[in-house]
């Protein structure tokens, strides 16, 4: 037989075997999900009542949508219902609409962003919120366990698992640099569910090139922050809940309510996300990119239990514990909410409201 035709065969062997793995796979995926339904809502037409709130601009939006039809048709549930968020409107609005028809559970299927938007509509009604990773940094998945690579497996959580309750933060603007671009709402109170920040972080987010993010993920946070590594620190006041407010040089303080970032890092390893505190991180470095290295020594370390308080580091980050913490830099300051840019404030207000929203876990 031709040496040809034996390639060609062997050729055909291998795809078979590779579709039947992936079929396996599947049918075990799906599996998953479908088994994780109660089964009281099994073969019922009153059972669980899902709705989606989708960014359809993310890659995997699609895949979303098929999987849950299907899984939800599979287990004898109603039909999900979904709502598409807009450039206006980028998921609040649709979180409202899906509680006002009746909607259980409310999933989000986007990126933090699309998280922040879906959970200021949630926040204070006691109705759960799941997660459907499907952005850039899915912070607020990494922290809780969520899947991020299985739509089946994230899916199987919001139909099946249990109900936490959460803190959120806040964060207000309330006074804005005087060449700063107001937003619409200017006196908003942000959500926050992982970190909010002033300083070097925000800039970085700031300047995070959209369509990179797109390509490359959350690495394009850090080739953004690379062009910020030699601007000058800045001068800070932060007063924490009632204490006298102290003064100091920095690079950024961020304030967080969970401290677990993509690429395993771990920039707050003391907060927890239910202790009704939020945990203030003041940055510092000096004598150029040795001080940034020494910082990032830091905080590997620190995620790994060990710290180090020997003085005259070059590159630290101090921790407290607050419910309320107020950041005033007089120059003013590129501020930010889980990535979402807030604009150049001077004056930056964060407080905690404990237990406020409800998340579907594993």
């Amino acid at each position: 037989m031709p040496w040809g035709v034996w390639i060609g065969i062997v050729a055909l062997v291998v795809a078979l075997v590779a579709l039947t793995v992936a079929l396996v796979l599947l049918r075990r995926a799906r599996g998953r999900a479908a088994a994780a339904v109660p089964a009281g809502d099994r073969g019922t037409t009153g059972g669980l009542r899902l709705a989606v709130v989708i960014n359809p601009s993310k890659e995997g939006a699609g895949d979303v949508r098929e999987t849950a039809e299907r899984v939800c048709a599979d287990a004898a549930m109603p039909t999900p219902r979904f709502y598409e968020t807009t450039v206006d409107d980028p998921g609040t609005g649709q979180a409202r609409a899906a509680l006002e028809d009746g909607a259980d559970v409310v999933a989000v299927a986007g990126g933090d962003g699309t998280v922040r938007a879906v959970a200021s509509a949630l926040a204070g009604t006691g109705r759960p919120m799941g997660l459907l990773p499907v952005g850039t940094g899915n912070l607020l998945a990494r922290n809780l366990d969520i899947p991020l690579t299985s739509v089946a497996e994230a899916l199987a959580i919001v139909l099946g698992g249990h109900d936490r309750t959460i803190d959120v933060g806040r964060a207000r603007v309330s006074e804005y640099a005087p060449d700063a671009e107001l937003p619409d709402d200017p006196d908003t109170a942000h959500i926050f569910l992982v970190i909010a920040g002033l300083g070097f972080d925000a800039a970085m987010v700031a300047d995070a090139d959209d369509q990179l993010k797109a390509r490359v993920g959350w690495v394009a946070y850090f080739l953004a922050g690379a062009r910020h590594l030699h601007g000058k620190r800045m001068h800070a006041t932060i007063r924490i809940d009632d204490g006298e407010a102290v003064e100091a040089r920095l690079r950024s303080v961020m304030v967080g309510n969970c401290g677990r970032l993509p690429g395993g890092i771990t920039l707050l390893p003391d907060a927890v996300i239910d202790d009704g505190e939020l945990d203030v991180a003041a940055i510092d470095t000096r004598g150029g990119l040795a001080g940034w290295a020494q910082l990032l020594g830091e905080v590997v370390a620190q995620g790994l239990g060990v710290k180090n308080d020997l003085p005259g580091k070059i590159g630290r980050i101090d921790h407290i514990r607050a419910k309320r913490a107020v950041i005033r830099v007089d120059e003013g300051e590129q501020a930010q909410a889980d990535g979402d840019p807030l604009g150049r404030a001077v004056e930056l207000e964060t407080w905690v409201e404990p237990g406020a929203l409800v998340v579907r876990t594993g």
